[in-house]
């Protein structure tokens, strides 16, 4: 069932690609998805962590930066961290909706 996860360079993190509905699988393949997709999620905190020090980082570069292009590149690199930390925390929010969906079968 790991074949339902395809790696996401931006996310650092595997993410379902399921070819079919989620209720299609059997139990037991359901089961094992949503069992890997548990290990993932686990994940996402840490991953979430390594972004913010980057961030971090970006942002005591800015604000020792005096020149101008340079300034608007580590803007729009924060940017794209910051939205990067947005949308794991919306995967991580996914478990929960799934697990719902789980229990209700």
């Amino acid at each position: 069932m790991t074949d339902v996860f395809v790696w996401d360079e931006r996310l650092g993190i595997p993410l379902p690609q399921l070819p079919r509905d989620f209720e299609t699988y059997t139990d037991s393949e359901q089961a094992a998805i949503l069992l890997r997709w548990e290990e993932i999620r686990g994940t996402i905190p840490d991953r979430v962590k390594q972004i913010e020090r980057v961030i971090i980082f970006k942002q005591e570069q800015l604000n020792v930066e005096d020149d101008f292009v340079t300034s608007c590149r580590l803007n729009s690199e924060i940017a794209d961290l910051a939205s990067t930390i947005n949308e794991l925390h919306l995967w991580f929010r996914v478990n929960q909706d799934m697990d719902a969906r789980a229990a209700h079968h």
